[in-house]
Parts: structure tokens; sequence; C-alpha cells
């Protein structure tokens, strides 16, 4: 982990230290790491919105959204399991010792 020293006017170090005792963090450093932390979540935040926003205007999530969602849900379950039957359909079975030995 890499140490930096900064320079702060008393009355911030105060405010940091009352932070610090307060908020029941351990060391200053532990205070400063989580606000920098905030302030990169924060910016993940910013550009997911900035994103979102130039990527167009969105669908209408009304009733009849959620019917077509539900019916590609149907219709992808049901492709699975006629694959998945397909599937065992055409493997061949084999006999393990175990079974065979019943």
């Amino acid at each position: 982990m890499g140490t930096m020293n900064i320079s702060l006017p008393d009355s911030m170090k105060d405010f940091i230290d009352r932070q610090v005792a307060d908020k029941g963090y351990g060391t200053s450093s532990e205070y400063v790491r989580d606000l920098i932390r905030r302030e990169q979540d924060r910016e993940k935040l910013r550009a997911l919105l900035i994103e979102g926003l130039e990527s167009g205007p969105g669908q209408v999530a009304d009733a009849a959204y959620f019917d077509g969602l539900r019916e590609r849900i149907r219709q992808r379950a049901t492709g699975r399991a006629k694959g998945a039957s397909a599937k065992a359909a055409a493997t061949p079975r084999r006999r393990t010792k175990a079974a065979g030995a019943r």
C-alpha cells in the first residue's frame, strides 16, 4: 500500500478527527479511504447514468411489455426442455456395474 502525506488546515484536520471518533473509524486513513471509495462509487454511478441517458429512450414497461417478456421466457424454457429431451433420447444408455448387478 502506498503512502501519501497531505497538508490540511487545522479546521479540516479537526473535522476529520471528529469524524473518526464519532463514526467509529480506527484511523484518519480509514476515514479518507472510505471517502475516496464513496467518490469512486459516485463516479461509476454518474458514468452509468450518462450511458443510460445517451442510449436513447427506453421501452414503456406496461402490461403488454411484461406479457411479451413472459412469453419469451416461456418460449426459451420450452425450447430448452425440448432440446434436453431430444438429447437424452439420442444418448445411448450405458449400464454400470452397479446397475447390471441388480
